[in-house]
């Protein structure tokens, strides 16, 4: 892992340093608070681990520089890694970067989480993006085996109202954990209740999932 960290945090600095990927630039502190940020859970909440290792397919939202969507992809090469983020030049860069790493499971788009239909079953990761009560309710999931999970901060109750989105959603995850040179982690666990109610006309207006896989 220390490997593909180093070629990582390389590409970041050299290559693509003027896109504002990452403001870390020391090694041990990329490798703790990005890539060990972004596989951490796997280590910390075996519902989180059982859902990516049962799924074919899944969905980061918001990646930014490419966390967790690429540490995880590189740790799980047979599972189909798409990433949606809102800013067009980091989603073509991110891309990049994947295709440079060698990782051939990840595709990036250009594209807000608002606009796809997840008419697959798949596990949705969101880090360092929004609130819960923002982005639950921008999941447009058709299957309801299809799990969302928030890496958040050790404050996430204090600043967020989880309570606002529990009539939609079952929690099944809320776990904690610590990560060295921070208060700790949480990683929230969501299931959808419910298919989203939409009109045919907006269903239709939707991308499908699997046509961007």
């Amino acid at each position: 892992m220390k490997e593909f960290a180093q070629k990582y945090l390389d590409l970041l600095t050299g290559e693509y340093s003027g896109i504002n990927l990452t403001r870390i630039t020391t090694f041990e502190e990329f490798y703790s608070k990005q890539i060990v940020d972004s596989i951490l859970p796997l280590e910390a909440s075996k519902i989180f681990k059982d859902a990516i290792e049962k799924t074919s397919v899944v969905v980061d939202v918001g990646f930014g520089g490419g966390f967790p969507i690429l540490p995880l992809a590189f740790l799980y090469p047979e599972k189909k890694f798409v990433g949606f983020e809102a800013r067009a030049k980091k989603a073509k860069v991110v891309q990049e970067i994947a295709e440079k790493l060698g990782l051939k499971n990840v595709k990036c788009y250009h594209h807000r989480v608002e606009t796809i239909k997840m008419n697959l079953p798949v596990v949705v990761t969101f880090k360092a993006v929004g609130t819960v009560e923002d982005f639950a309710p921008k999941l447009n999931f058709t299957k309801d085996s299809s799990l969302a999970f928030f890496y958040k901060g050790p404050s996430f109750y204090e600043k967020e109202n989880i309570e606002s989105v529990e009539k939609n959603w079952k929690i099944i995850e809320e776990c904690f954990y610590d990560l060295e040179g921070t208060e700790g982690r949480m990683l929230i666990g969501l299931k959808n209740k419910i298919v989203p109610r939409r009109t045919k006309k907006e269903w239709k207006n939707l991308v499908n999932l699997s046509d961007l896989i």
